[in-house]
């Protein structure tokens, strides 16, 4: 079964939450077809970074190279990658580019196979614990306490919020927002904060003893640029758990995290980071050194697969935006109910396109601008 064609397209969605009335994140995102000389066609996604230089790599370099070559055999699909394509271990472009790729090879092998990729990635089993980004770095502390408790009644466990994000705010702002919350879901429910890379060292440590009392089940990305060795003084000095990982991009920067002891909880998604095949490798490294996993940087519909599939699998995160996003362009794609998801078992991904909602929704670079009024997350800029 052969690669016969690789076709990539961008789309945008704005998106909005109930109760604020206005639009709060602008999602892009590439969507990614392969197609074979068997008549079986597969589908993979990346990212909101970068997409018209993701699309020119596919389509100029990646589509060139691998048409042609057998479609199952992935392993040799990424040696041929990093060889001609590669061979200094850029992350980035070419890191999302093969993810998408990546992601619809998987697709093609579970619907040839009649398999879910979980079952082809391991199988340990069909269900995953979630929890739910709710906390937008533009609410405040009314309207984080508001949607917290909205969450929770919805059945959610586990809450994420965003600190950082904001230069109009500091780190002692974010105390007051974290405690706000906590106060608001009570001593039950868990609380996660994602500082998305926001904070330097001295930041990040301050806060993260400020509000050590209010036991978060992790702090996520709180150092700029994943810092391996602040990360490492970081873990040193504060009591709570520090996860990081979704858009490394492969293998060799995820050694550093787990090698070093920087992290406690790592988290590759398999949108940036090479799909999962590239994904596989690092969750079996951290399995080794009896490190867990969870999902970060949304996109449940794909990453789940991974987390389900392999025994150091943890919570998957329904991000309330790119989960929205999910169910608008996607048929049969699960919710979580009561802190966990299920899978259907379905072949490949175990869902399909909505290809009426992805035409409408399609742009080209020169319509890109118009996500000038969210910051690079997707968030909605103040004002």
């Amino acid at each position: 079964m052969l690669i016969t064609d690789i076709r990539a397209t961008i789309h945008a969605l704005n998106v909005d939450v109930p109760g604020v009335g206005v639009s709060v994140e602008r999602r892009v995102f590439v969507f990614v077809e392969v197609e074979t000389d068997a008549g079986i066609a597969g589908f993979g996604l990346t990212g909101a970074m970068l997409p018209a230089a993701v699309v020119a790599c596919i389509e100029h370099h990646l589509k060139p190279a691998l048409v042609g070559l057998p479609a199952l055999h992935r392993e040799r699909i990424h040696a041929h990658v990093w060889r001609k394509l590669n061979t200094r271990g850029y992350t980035g472009v070419i890191s999302n580019a093969l993810s998408a790729i990546d992601i619809a090879l998987w697709d093609i092998w579970g619907k040839q196979e009649q398999r879910s990729v979980h079952e082809l990635i391991g199988g340990y089993r069909d269900w995953a614990p979630t929890y739910a980004t709710f906390g937008y770095p533009f609410f405040d502390t009314e309207q984080l306490a508001e949607h917290a408790k909205r969450f929770l009644a919805d059945g959610h466990r586990m809450l994420k919020m965003v600190v950082g994000g904001d230069p109009s705010r500091t780190w002692k702002d974010d105390v007051e927002r974290v405690r706000c919350v906590r106060e608001a879901i009570g001593d039950d429910a868990d609380l996660i904060i994602d500082a998305n890379c926001w904070f330097d060292p001295f930041e990040a440590r301050q806060l993260a003893q400020a509000v050590a009392d209010c036991r978060l089940l992790w702090f996520e990305e709180p150092i700029q640029q994943n810092d391996v060795r602040a990360l490492v003084d970081l873990r040193a000095q504060v009591s709570m758990p520090v996860a990081v990982g979704q858009m490394e991009g492969h293998r060799w920067r995820y050694r550093e995290f787990i090698a070093e002891r920087a992290v406690d909880i790592i988290q590759p998604n398999v949108i940036y980071n090479g799909g999962f095949t590239e994904s596989i490798k690092v969750a079996h490294m951290a399995q080794a050194f009896n490190m867990p996993m969870t999902n970060g940087g949304g996109w449940p519909i794909f990453n789940m697969h991974l987390l389900c599939g392999l025994m150091n699998g943890g919570a998957v995160e329904f991000h309330y935006g790119i989960w929205q996003v999910g169910k608008h362009f996607f048929h049969g794609t699960p919710d979580p109910k009561d802190g966990r998801m299920q899978l259907s078992g379905a072949p490949g991904l175990g869902f399909t396109p909505n290809y009426e909602a992805l035409e409408a929704a399609r742009i080209d670079a020169t319509q890109l601008a118009s996500s000038s009024t969210h910051d690079a997350h997707g968030y909605r800029l103040r004002g």
